[in-house]
């Protein structure tokens, strides 16, 4: 009784933790949003705030909210964490030109301090190796199918730590492996964009092989949940098969949907008149995205 009593409290202390830790962010956030919405050159557009409100609402869903009450209790509910920490919130928040508005957000000292460090040689190195498209991947990949494995998946589920651990490796993939794909500032694209395509179709191949393994497996992959409460009258495997099938159609549809964007584009009369622009120019003749983007905010 006592133990679960600390663990409540613990537990309450860290959802503050969050909630204080997310509400700074988007302050910081909001006041580099309204700085850069009155740019002349390039306003910041209110689709921005409201996909960067709507990540970190995710956030907070994921790790404080209700919701968390059932994360030990239901593979279905752990498994909607993992999404929003992975999938959905990551790539709303990169939408939203995150660093670009934090930058612009800070106090003059936090400028002083960090702008000779993002300038620095190694961090750039270190940044640029970060980002490569099959780091990234590898990554993601990694990270989703590890924790998925039993011995992992039963220490998160009983050490809070680990827990705590797991959550975060999922928030940080995520933001890696939308990070090629949505090339938020300060990255620039090295590579040809239909190679996102090929980068999305593969990312849907770990998720095809973990979750067709769970959804058609005969066998409760993590007994860890035998000895925990049943809701809504779901026994074990099929909380285990809903689980499972929630996370294939849910990445499924959303790779899905930049892929559609990305061929669109592709596709359109305005990618082969920017092609032609491009092989016209002089070089050096035409700025980079981070030039024109940070000449038009100082």
């Amino acid at each position: 009784m006592l133990s679960s009593h600390h663990t409540a409290m613990g537990a309450d202390s860290a959802s503050s933790a969050i909630v204080l830790g997310l509400v700074l962010a988007s302050f910081l956030y909001l006041r580099g949003w309204r700085r850069l919405r009155e740019s002349p050159v390039s306003p910041m557009l209110g689709w921005r705030l409201a996909s960067f409100l709507l990540g970190m609402s995710l956030v907070w869903g994921a790790l404080a909210s209700p919701l968390v009450a059932y994360d030990h209790e239901l593979l279905t509910v752990h498994m909607i964490q993992h999404l929003l920490l992975m999938t959905f919130a990551p790539g709303l928040i990169l939408l939203s030109e995150p660093l670009l508005a934090f930058w612009h957000g800070l106090p003059r000292f936090g400028k002083v301090v960090l702008g000779p460090l993002s300038r620095d040689p190694l961090v750039q190195r270190f940044a640029q190796v970060l980002s490569l498209p099959a780091l990234c991947w590898t990554i993601s990949a990694v990270t989703l199918i590890g924790w998925h494995v039993p011995p992992l998946f039963t220490l998160g589920m009983r050490s809070e730590a680990w827990h705590s651990i797991e959550q975060a490796t999922f928030l940080g993939a995520g933001f890696l492996f939308w990070w090629p794909v949505v090339q938020a500032w300060p990255s620039v694209s090295k590579g040809p964009r239909w190679s996102t395509l090929l980068y999305l179709f593969l990312a849907t191949l770990p998720c095809d092989i973990l979750s067709g393994f769970l959804v058609f497996s005969d066998q409760v992959a993590y007994p860890v949940y035998f000895s925990m409460r049943r809701h809504f009258g779901f026994s074990v495997l099929e909380d285990q098969q809903c689980a499972a099938a929630l996370m294939w159609t849910c990445i499924t549809i959303v790779y899905l949907a930049p892929a559609a964007i990305i061929s669109i584009q592709l596709l359109g009369p305005q990618a082969s008149r920017r092609h032609d622009l491009r092989r016209r120019a002089p070089s050096g003749g035409t700025p980079s995205r981070i030039d024109s983007q940070s000449l038009g905010v100082v």
